[in-house]
């Protein structure tokens, strides 16, 4: 079967048709290259449906069982203003480390990779300035790789000249990005990245939505700086606003991210920000809507 954009779509609405609207909608005004860019996901897709003995039809269940938990904790947050999950102990022993559970929830989170609008602008925005940097990049590191997706385009634009290293927590998350990523030579290391050591000293590191998990951000990133190469970059995103089953730490917007960046001594060289639903500005800070940030950070 030849995957499209729009065959996945199809499946969502016969299950949701609410939600595949909502989809349509947003993905109306996207940037010029997210042809391009989806065709890519989509074939790479293709061949982890393959390795992994899934059909369209098992993605497109994790998905929605994916939305439904955003749902359910989005209620929860609606009334409490605070997520659901309040330490990392609690959220490893029930989601990190629980097969089922992880199973379901990073393959729908692959599949909202190209279906959300927020989620692909960062990814678009990570594609457009990532080869800036290629030229000095020998050491690549991935902290959370989850999907594999963004280590993928950065497999895309780097080839063989570099050494790829991908760190994550959860074991299902590694088998994911593994079956995705395909056939490239990556170190795939099972890790909590605070215990993670190494002599290796990393040009380029890549952490996607991993900063919202932990209890204290700072810490995490002085992690980071300590994986880092002297005029080495970090690629960080983050959501505001976004209650999900593992997410510890809230931000409610922007100036709060670049708050503990700037506490951890690090500088912002460029970054986005995109809502999650295509509303005015003002009313998105008003409802609340989850916001992702993402950006790329020296050293100060």
């Amino acid at each position: 079967m030849n995957l499209t954009l729009q065959s996945i779509i199809e499946r969502i609405q016969q299950q949701d048709p609410l939600h595949a609207k909502k989809l349509k909608r947003n993905l109306k005004n996207l940037s010029s290259d997210y042809e391009t860019k989806c065709n890519f996901f989509l074939e790479k897709y293709q061949n982890y449906l393959s390795s992994s003995n899934k059909s369209l039809e098992n993605g497109v269940d994790n998905y929605l069982k994916m939305i439904a938990d955003f749902m359910y904790e989005q209620l929860r947050f609606s009334e409490t203003g605070k997520y659901s999950s309040t330490s990392f102990e609690e959220v490893n022993k029930r989601v990190y480390n629980n097969p089922e559970v992880m199973d379901y929830f990073m393959n729908g989170l692959l599949l909202s990779q190209v279906l959300w609008k927020h989620h692909y602008s960062i990814f678009s925005f990570f594609s457009q300035n990532f080869p800036k940097y290629k030229n000095n990049i020998y050491n690549y590191l991935e902290i959370g790789g989850g999907h594999g997706l963004f280590i993928s385009e950065a497999i895309n634009v780097l080839g063989n000249n570099t050494k790829f290293t991908l760190v994550d927590i959860s074991p299902t998350s590694i088998e994911v990005s593994k079956k995705f990523i395909g056939a490239h030579p990556v170190e795939y290391v099972l890790s909590d990245i605070f215990k993670y050591e190494t002599n290796t000293k990393y040009n380029f590191i890549t952490m996607g939505e991993v900063i919202e998990h932990v209890e204290d951000p700072v810490a995490l990133l002085n992690k980071l700086k300590e994986l880092l190469a002297p005029n080495g970059v970090i690629f960080m995103t983050t959501p505001t606003n976004a209650p999900s089953i593992d997410h510890i730490y809230l931000f409610r917007n922007a100036q709060e991210v670049i708050d503990i960046i700037q506490k951890a001594g690090l500088e912002v060289i460029e970054d986005i920000k995109v809502y999650a639903e295509d509303l005015p500005e003002e009313m998105a800070i008003e409802l609340k809507v989850t916001m992702m940030y993402g950006c790329f950070l020296k050293l100060k």
